[in-house]
């Protein structure tokens, strides 16, 4: 081990926190980091996981509905979880209420990790110490569902010398295509495989079944900041030719719930539209529905006759359209889909369009073609070296 430089990362993160604590302090009364900053940057009901289980890391809560299928192989008893957001932190509940904890800010590592049989890290979260420190404890190290997109990879090219320290301490890559192996590889990591996304391995199924209304339903889901006004302007032109359509908008955070309410309440006052928020009447009898609630939202898309996915007509980088497309429904989303072209890229049907040309194909629901999942992830292995550390 590297000590010289694991010394000095250290002490430039312990340097960074103390910084910052007092803009931490402030920052923690915000509704949407009122338990995490706390958790995360001051140990507050944050207790260290319990030894010798499987640890999963995760970034938030796409992420954590995606790791599922994994925490399905572990024993109960063995599940040691983490997160670094709130919404993620809810999902990782439903795993395990007792082994779920908010990912300490580096430093503070050395104080709260405990020796695990094994560490998987999914995705892009790329913490020095989180893996050095797991190593040092004799801990079995792995990163599933990688990926570095074209967008991203120079940011990643110009601190090379970083990601090759931290690599150093990874045993072995899953990543989610060729490209990304091959962008891995340059960066330093050994042993890549590539596995595809994770979020084809177990798609979320509905809880509930709810009634469709008669009219035709417009599902706005995971939607962004200027995005649902974008949304409604182009419901509006459909809501002139169709006058029974149904528009349902579900903010993808949930603090955005309020500001979202009162955009919605002034649109739908000028052009005379019904409006409620979901939470407040179980059903979908309005023009426009604010889905105000989390986990609702794969029920939602087994009624849609046609989805706008959100985080891709603002430059987001798109979000998950497996589960809505493992209905059939038509999908429309933005031409910013860069974190998600793997999933889209395995999805037949999805209908990309400007943002100037959404109220335009918003208006021909008839001519919007159906998706089809094709694709498929291949997690055995992963499942298998689970298998063997335990």
């Amino acid at each position: 081990m590297n000590i010289i430089f694991l010394s000095l990362y250290t002490l430039v993160t312990f340097v960074a926190w103390v910084v910052a604590l007092p803009f931490l302090f402030i920052a923690q009364f915000k509704t949407k980091h009122r338990k995490a900053i706390p958790a995360r940057f001051f140990l507050k009901n944050n207790p260290s996981l319990k030894p010798q289980g499987v640890w999963i890391h995760a970034c938030s809560f796409g992420e954590a509905k995606a790791i599922k299928p994994l925490v399905d192989s572990i024993p109960k008893e063995d599940i040691r979880l983490s997160i670094t957001t709130q919404t993620g932190y809810l999902q990782m509940l439903e795993y395990s209420k007792t082994q779920t904890r908010y990912l300490p800010f580096e430093p503070l590592l050395w104080l709260w990790t405990k020796k695990q049989k094994m560490l998987i890290v999914v995705e892009a979260e790329l913490w020095y110490l989180l893996f050095a420190i797991a190593k040092k404890n004799g801990t079995k190290t792995l990163l599933v569902n990688a990926r570095i997109n074209t967008k991203s990879y120079p940011r990643y090219q110009r601190f090379a010398w970083l990601y090759r320290q931290i690599f150093k301490y990874i045993d072995g890559v899953y990543a989610q295509t060729p490209e990304d192996a091959k962008r891995l590889t340059s960066l330093g990591a050994k042993d890549v495989k590539v596995m595809g996304n994770i979020k084809f391995a177990l798609i979320q199924k509905p809880t509930k079944q709810f009634l469709k209304p008669k009219g035709l339903l417009i599902c706005a889901a995971s939607t962004h900041k200027k995005e649902e006004a974008l949304i409604l302007h182009a419901f509006r032109t459909l809501k002139s030719k169709k006058p029974d359509a149904i528009l349902v908008i579900a903010p993808r955070h949930p603090e955005r719930f309020e500001s979202v309410d009162q955009l919605i309440q002034g649109y739908a006052k000028l052009q005379k539209w019904s409006y409620h928020r979901y939470t407040q009447n179980n059903s979908f009898n309005s023009d426009v529905i604010l889905l105000d609630t989390l986990g609702e939202l794969i029920n939602l898309y087994a009624i849609s006759d046609v989805v706008v996915l959100g985080g891709a007509f603002e430059p987001i980088g798109g979000h998950n359209a497996a589960e809505a497309a493992q209905f059939g429904c038509p999908i429309i989303s933005g031409e910013h889909y860069f974190n998600q072209k793997e999933i889209f890229g395995g999805i037949e049907g999805i209908t990309i369009v400007s943002n100037e040309m959404l109220g335009e194909t918003l208006q021909y629901p008839k001519l919007l073609s159906p998706t089809k999942i094709k694709a498929k992830a291949d997690i055995k292995s992963i499942q298998e070296q689970i298998k063997n550390v335990l």
